[in-house]
C-alpha cells in the first residue's frame, strides 16, 4: 500500500474519533453507556465513508497450478471406417482421455478433425474428407507459445489441405497412433485423374490419369475409359514392387454435345481388398461453340501475354493478337480487345460500327486521347502530356455481374496520363481511379450498353503487374484469372440483362461442396437485398424433393447442399414476390475420396514424428506411450502467483456494513429519545 494512502487513512481515523467524540462526549454533560456505544458507532460509520472515499486497493495474492496441454486428436472420417478401425480409435481415446496419471500431469484435452476441427468427445467417423493440415493449425493458434506434446489418433491418409508434415510446429513433439493394418495388401488405385470441365465438339480432350499400385509382386493391370458400354481408350499397365506408379495420357473425341459422363477403370487378374479405387468417373461438358478474342495492338507490350494467358485459362476462350493494320475481317472474332488505339485502329473502329462487336478498350500512355474522343461518346479524355499512377478502389455496388474483391486496393498502380475524364451516358462503374490516397472520382474500370452493345474501358496500362501481384499474395493465378473471365463473359453475351441469375456447375463429385449461388435485381438492375430466394432440388431417380431458404451474402444469395447422394438432380429457383423463376440442372458423380485407401499412412505419419521428435505407436502400444508421456521431464506444472489488487469501493460488505452502523445509531437515538 502507498505510503499517501497510509496517511489519507490515519487522517481518516483522526477525523472519525474527532468528529465523534466531540458529538456525543464533548458537550455531553453526562457520559452515559449509551453516549459511548453511540461514540463507537458514528466513529465506525464516518471512518468507513472515509475509507471508501479514499479508496485503498487490497491485495490478495492466489496461487494457480497450470499444467501443460495434452491434446488428443482423433481421426472423425470415414476412412478410418473404411479400415475397421472405429472402435479402436474410440478405445484408445477413452484409454488415454481418462488416464488418471496423463490427467494429473496433463491438461488433456479431446479434439476431432475431418474437413474441420472442434472440441469433442464423441465420434461418428462420417467425414467426407480428411484435413490433419487444419488441425495441427488450430493446435499451434489454441496453444501458441506453450510447450506440449499432442497424440495424433489418425491412419494418415490426407484427402485436402498442404502437406501435414510440415504443419505442426517442430517444436513440439507428435506421437501419431496409426489406426489400421499395416499389412501391405495388394492393391490397385486411380489416385488422381485430370481433365478440363469443358471440351470443344469435333475436337479431343486430354486426360491424365495418375495410377498406384502396393503389393509385393509384379502385376500386369488393364487401364480402360468407358462411355456406357462403349469402350473409347484401353491399354496394359505394368507394376512392380520397384515400380510403383504410373501415369496414363489419353485423348478422348468429344463427338457429342452436353454433359458427358465416363468410367475409368483399373483391373488385373489379383484379388484386391478394396476395388472401390479401381473406378472414377468423371465428366467433361462439351459445347460446340468457343469465344474467339482479337486482341487487337500496334506495338508490344507485357499486358497483351498477360491478357491472353488470363483469358485462355478458360478452354472456352481462344485470343488472337493482331496488329491493327492486319486485321481483316471481324467476323470470326464474338470480342474485340483494342489495346491503346491510335489513329492506325481507325479502319477497325469503321469495321466495327457495322459489324456491332462488343469491346474492351484500354488506355495508356501510348493513347491517342484526340482520336478515340472521335471514335465512341461515352467518355470525354482531356488530358495531358504527364504520366500518373492510379489505384483501384473496388465498388461494391456494382451489379452487371457477380465479382469479388480480391485485394484490388492493393494491388500495383496502373499507368496512365494525367488529366480530366468525362463520363456521358449510363456508365457501370467496377474500379474507380486513386491517386495514393486521393479518390480522383474518375473511373478505372467501367461498362457502358448501347442499343445492345457492350463496351468496357480499362484506363491504365501494366495490368500484367495485378496478374503478377494476385499470384504472390494468393499463391494462385485462379482469381486474376477468374476476374478477367468474368469481363470476357459479359462482353462475350449479348443477351439482356435478366433480373434472376443462377451460377452453377453442371457437374459435382460425391464429397465435393455442392454451393449454388443467385443473383436477383430489381428494374433498375440494382441487387435487390430484399429479395427472398427459395431453392427446390430434385432427385430424378426417386422424385424426392428437398426445400431451402438461400442466405444472403455481400452480393450474392447462396444455397449449400451438401449431403446429397450421387444421381442426377433438377433444381428450380424462385424469388418468391415477383415469382421470378430460373430451372437448372447438375449431377453429382459416384466418387467418395475417403474410400480410396486399404492401408494407413506409416511413411507419412513416421515422418511426421520424426519431424517433431515423436515417436509412431501402434494401438497395442498405448500403455507405452502413457509411460513415455508421464515419465518425459521436459511436460511440468508451472505454480503461477496471480496478484489481484481489488478496490475497497467494489467491496459489497463494507457497504452493508456502514448502513448497519447507520441503522444502529439511529434506532438507538429514538429509542432514548436524542432524535
Amino acid at each position: 500500500m502507498a505510503l499517501n494512502t497510509i496517511l489519507l487513512i490515519i487522517l481518516a481515523l483522526a477525523l472519525a474519533a474527532g468528529l465523534s467524540f466531540y458529538q456525543y462526549l464533548y458537550k455531553s454533560k453526562t457520559r452515559s453507556r449509551t453516549h459511548l456505544v453511540l461514540s463507537v458507532l458514528r466513529f465506525l460509520s464516518v471512518f468507513g465513508i472515509l475509507l471508501l472515499l479514499i479508496n485503498p486497493k487490497i491485495t490478495r495474492s492466489t496461487f494457480e497450478t497450470e499444467k501443460t496441454p495434452l491434446p488428443i486428436v482423433v481421426d472423425n472420417s470415414e476412412s478410418v471406417k473404411d479400415l475397421k478401425a472405429d472402435a479402436t480409435a474410440n478405445e484408445l481415446f477413452k484409454k488415454l482421455y481418462s488416464d488418471s496419471g496423463l490427467r494429473e500431469k496433463f491438461d488433456v484435452q479431446g479434439y476431432r478433425f475431418d474437413t474441420g476441427f472442434e472440441l469433442s468427445e464423441k465420434f461418428d467417423f462420417k467425414g467426407t474428407q480428411t484435413n490433419i493440415d487444419e488441425a495441427a493449425r488450430n493446435l499451434k493458434s489454441i496453444n501458441r507459445n506453450k510447450l506440449y506434446p499432442t497424440i495424433l489418433i489418425s491412419d494418415g491418409n490426407q484427402t485436402t489441405g498442404n502437406d501435414y508434415v510440415f504443419s505442426f510446429d517442430a517444436g513440439n513433439k507428435v506421437y501419431p497412433l496409426i489406426l489400421g493394418d499395416t499389412t501391405t495388401f495388394t492393391d490397385l488405385r486411380i489416385s488422381q485423374l485430370n481433365v478440363n470441365k469443358y471440351a470443344f465438339l469435333k475436337n479431343k480432350f486430354p486426360v491424365e490419369v495418375f495410377l498406384q499400385y502396393s503389393g509385393t509382386k509384379a502385376i500386369e493391370a488393364d487401364f480402360s475409359i468407358a462411355q456406357g458400354s462403349n469402350v473409347l481408350a484401353k491399354e496394359k499397365v505394368s507394376f512392380s514392387p520397384s515400380k510403383r506408379s504410373a501415369v496414363v495420357n489419353v485423348l478422348l473425341p468429344a463427338e457429342k454435345n452436353g454433359l458427358q459422363i465416363y468410367r475409368a477403370r483399373l483391373s488385373s487378374a489379383e484379388a484386391e481388398k478394396n476395388s472401390y479405387n479401381n473406378i472414377k468417373n468423371f465428366a467433361v461438358e462439351v459445347i460446340d461453340q468457343k469465344s474467339e478474342i482479337a486482341i487487337v495492338a500496334s506495338f508490344n507490350h507485357p499486358d497483351l501475354g498477360a491478357l491472353k494467358r488470363s483469358i485462355e485459362m478458360n478452354p472456352q476462350r481462344h485470343v488472337t493478337i493482331v496488329k491493327p493494320t492486319d486485321l481483316k475481317s471481324l467476323d470470326d472474332y464474338n470480342v474485340l480487345v483494342l489495346y491503346q488505339p491510335t489513329a492506325d485502329f481507325k479502319p477497325v473502329f469503321d469495321s466495327n460500327r457495322n459489324a456491332g462487336i462488343n469491346t474492351l478498350i484500354i488506355t495508356g500512355t501510348a493513347t491517342d486521347f484526340n482520336f478515340l474522343n472521335q471514335q465512341q461518346q461515352t467518355l470525354n479524355f482531356k488530358m495531358s502530356g504527364q504520366k500518373e499512377d492510379y489505384s483501384a478502389d473496388f465498388n461494391t455496388q456494382f451489379n452487371l455481374f457477380a465479382i469479388d474483391d480480391f485485394g484490388f486496393d492493393r494491388l500495383p498502380p496502373l499507368q496512365h496520363a494525367f488529366g480530366t475524364i468525362t463520363a456521358s451516358g449510363n456508365l457501370n462503374v467496377l474500379l474507380s481511379a486513386r491517386i495514393r490516397n486521393i479518390a480522383t472520382g474518375a473511373p478505372l474500370l467501367a461498362f457502358t450498353e448501347n442499343a445492345g452493345r457492350r463496351t468496357a474501358f480499362l484506363l491504365g496500362e501494366n495490368i500484367w503487374k495485378w496478374r503478377l501481384q494476385s499470384h504472390a499474395d494468393l499463391n494462385t493465378f485462379e482469381k486474376f484469372d477468374l476476374f478477367s473471365d468474368k469481363i470476357i463473359q459479359y462482353l462475350a453475351s449479348n443477351n439482356a440483362r435478366k433480373s434472376l441469375v443462377v451460377n452453377h456447375e453442371r457437374f459435382y463429385n460425391s464429397g465435393d461442396a455442392i454451393e449454388i449461388t443467385a443473383q436477383y435485381f430489381n428494374k433498375n438492375y440494382e441487387f435487390d437485398e430484399k429479395a427472398r430466394l427459395t431453392i427446390a432440388v430434385t432427385n430424378r431417380q426417386t422424385k424426392q424433393t428437398r426445400q431451402y431458404d438461400m442466405l444472403k451474402g455481400a452480393n450474392a444469395y447462396k444455397a449449400n447442399l451438401d449431403g446429397l447422394a450421387a444421381g442426377q438432380y433438377t433444381f428450380s429457383v424462385v424469388e418468391q414476390t415477383s415469382k421470378n423463376r430460373y430451372n437448372g440442372s447438375f449431377e453429382i458423380l459416384d466418387f467418395n475420396i475417403e474410400k480410396q485407401f486399404v492401408n494407413p499412412d506409416v511413411a507419412k505419419l513416421n515422418q511426421l514424428a520424426a519431424q517433431t521428435g515423436g515417436k509412431t505407436y501402434v494401438p497395442n502400444q498405448a500403455d507405452a506411450l502413457i509411460k513415455a508421456l508421464l515419465e518425459n521431464p521436459d511436460y511440468k506444472s508451472i505454480q503461477k502467483e496471480v496478484v489481484r489488487k481489488i478496490p475497497l469501493v467494489d467491496s459489497m460488505l463494507l457497504l452493508i456494513a456502514i448502513a448497519a452502523l447507520l441503522s444502529a445509531e439511529w434506532f438507538i437515538r429514538k429509542y432514548n429519545g436524542m432524535l
